[in-house]
């Protein structure tokens, strides 16, 4: 009896394997590298000690740069919306949709970290803590910045209200494209207009972008932009995957 002969290994396929890993998965493992350095970096390096913000200028790695992550889904979002409109597409609503909701996702941490930021710099300790919250609560940058939440908000009511799959998609393609001109007007463009406590306004000039942070803070900042917004990237990927497999099983 002939012994079985043994299979021949190729060495080579665990090493294309990894290869072939690495370049499909690279933005992946160079958004949880960048947040690493973000983090550790936002925490441990030197900051510029101004006046008012101190240390929680720290917070600009978080706050502004979850917001521009957010600009950038919602941007992403609504050129999905107009490929569907133009295409009928069913997957590019399906893209609309979930980089919304991961862009709603941003929206709310910026919005949190800039909460949290507020209570630092804002308050006034001679006053009471309800008479902060008032003063606060009407700053123009809060209010637009709560606006456009909103909008995104009853963008995700209105597509999930309606039944028929067509039908939602062309009315939420619409409204995405609404949504998104208003963004930028009530995030940047009225509460410049108007009065502001928010850093770099006329009423607070406690942060000017381009003058006030160091180069040893842009090293950080860029990064941590491109972080989040990979990061924002990764998590929709996933809720893409997730939607595509649900609609698949509706329509059986």
């Amino acid at each position: 009896m002939s012994p079985v002969p043994a299979q021949k290994i190729n060495r080579g396929e665990p090493m294309t394997e990894a290869k072939n890993y690495m370049h499909k998965y690279w933005w992946k493992i160079l958004s949880i590298v960048l947040l690493f350095y973000t983090v550790i970096a936002g925490f441990l390096f030197e900051v510029p000690r101004l006046p008012l913000l101190q240390e929680t200028i720290r917070n600009l790695y978080f706050h502004v740069c979850m917001w521009f992550a957010m600009m950038i889904l919602f941007t992403i979002s609504v050129v999905n919306a107009i490929k569907y409109l133009r295409t009928l597409k069913m997957k590019y609503d399906i893209y609309a949709r979930n980089f919304a909701v991961v862009g709603i996702l941003f929206g709310i941490l910026g919005y949190a970290t800039g909460a949290i930021w507020a209570s630092f710099t804002w308050a006034d300790p001679n006053i009471t803590v309800i008479d902060n919250f008032k003063t606060i609560a009407r700053d123009p940058k809060l209010i637009g910045a709560a606006i456009a939440l909103l909008v995104y908000f009853a963008y995700l009511i209105l597509r999930d209200s309606v039944q028929d799959m067509d039908k939602r998609a062309r009315i939420s393609s619409v409204y995405n494209i609404f949504a998104y001109a208003i963004l930028f007007p009530s995030i940047w463009i009225l509460p410049r207009v108007l009065d502001s406590l928010h850093p770099g306004q006329d009423g607070n000039p406690a942060l000017d972008v381009k003058n006030d942070i160091s180069s040893g803070m842009r090293i950080v900042f860029y990064p941590a932009v491109i972080g989040w917004t990979l990061l924002g990237v990764w998590i929709t990927t996933l809720k893409i995957r997730t939607s595509i497999i649900k609609e698949k099983k509706l329509s059986k």
